[in-house]
């Protein structure tokens, strides 16, 4: 991977480093079900279940694991309201919406090229 240099760069901004914080942050944000759930999140206040109803494919235990990983990086808020049974909502923080707008670009690029993504792929034999 090729990052981008910056000079004056705190190493736990530095990607390149194994131990800085910048590479834990990417490493938790760059994954599927984190992408898939801000994505489906947007703009929106959904609970658990309809969050899992949007990703499809995303297991209880993933879906958890993520959504407190989201949550503990400041780029989901959860809300519980004082219900029997309890009420929960997630909404995606302003960093959180920042970040939509690259999983936007992201989304966006892999529809625009998912014809030549296939095609290189049977080129390949997968």
């Amino acid at each position: 991977m090729v990052t981008k240099q910056l000079r004056d760069l705190p190493g736990n901004a530095d990607l390149r480093r194994a131990d800085s914080l910048a590479r834990e942050i990417f490493s938790d944000v760059a994954n599927k079900w984190a992408l898939l759930i801000i994505e489906a999140l947007g703009e929106r206040t959904l609970r658990f279940s309809e969050l899992r109803d949007e990703v499809e494919g995303v297991s209880h235990k993933m879906l958890t694991q993520n959504l407190r990983m989201l949550e503990r990086n400041g780029l989901v808020d959860r809300k519980v309201h004082p219900t029997v049974p309890p009420k929960v909502e997630y909404t995606l923080t302003e960093p959180g919406r920042a970040l939509r707008a690259t999983v936007d670009a992201i989304c966006g690029w892999t529809h625009q090229y998912l014809g030549h993504i296939e095609t290189a792929r049977g080129r390949f034999g997968t």
